[in-house]
């Protein structure tokens, strides 16, 4: 039996494959742990691999590519249409099957390891970011208390932060100085981190060549164009510009 097309259902620890014929035949509809699933792939001539664009994905995308195998992610907000009954391992994968094999299937362009490991600076530097601005929430709130006002802008509110670690300069309790001076400590230091997410985001952007030619564009810096580089790859799945901007969220 000539298995043609497989679905793969992603998880932790156990995962289940569907396998059909280009009959439509079910061939097997199994789980597998994850010790299993290279050796079972390995075993399967060539066929159509479908996996939903979920966490962990694009690394199996890859190494199910190094097999042989064709592979084709998909959004699972396309996949759910398939799902003839109640969710479970089984009922995912073979969606998943009948899913990919569709004609009018839209598909996710597998990401390559340089552009997953640009993501997580993003990701990072957004996280510590917010870390910042709650931070800095913060001081100023608590200095309010004490008639104790910051100016607007990161900027001034780095000075203060910066002043209060030397020493206190208002008639205030000791106690609410050492607190100032502990959330101070940390906001300087957030705002370092972030100084080297910034610097090493510009330094990735300068030495790739799909972020130069973005950045010829107006009003995008290292940042942006870093950002969409590593998030669509080459933008192939992508017919036109309108279809870009409305994967963005822009409207024509």
């Amino acid at each position: 039996m000539q298995v043609t097309t497989v679905g793969l259902d992603l998880a932790k620890d156990v995962f289940h494959v569907h396998g059909s014929t280009d009959v439509g035949q079910v061939a097997f509809n199994r789980p597998l742990r994850r010790a299993q699933v290279l050796s079972f792939f390995q075993r399967l001539e060539r066929c159509l691999v479908g996996i939903e664009a979920c966490a962990s994905s694009h690394h199996w995308a890859r190494e199910l590519s190094k097999l042989r195998h064709t592979v084709r992610l998909m959004p699972p907000m396309y996949v759910k249409p398939y799902v003839k009954r109640g969710k479970s391992d089984a009922v995912d994968a073979e969606a998943i099957c009948e899913a990919v094999s569709r004609p009018t299937m839209r598909f996710v362009e597998i990401k390559s390891e340089e552009q997953q490991a640009l993501l997580p600076l993003h990701r990072a530097r957004d996280f510590v970011v917010r870390q910042s601005t709650q931070l800095i929430n913060m001081l100023r709130s608590l200095a309010a208390e004490f008639g104790i006002t910051i100016a607007r802008g990161v900027a001034r509110a780095i000075d203060f932060a910066k002043a209060v670690i030397e020493g206190p300069g208002d008639d205030l309790p000791e106690l609410a100085w050492d607190v100032l001076r502990v959330l101070s400590r940390q906001l300087v230091e957030l705002h370092k981190r972030l100084r080297w997410y910034e610097i090493t985001l510009r330094i990735q952007a300068r030495l790739s060549q799909q972020a130069q030619l973005l950045q010829t564009i107006p009003g995008v810096g290292p940042v942006t164009a870093s950002a969409v580089a590593a998030t669509i790859g080459s933008g192939h799945q992508f017919r036109s510009g309108r279809e870009f901007a409305a994967w963005l969220g822009f409207r024509p």
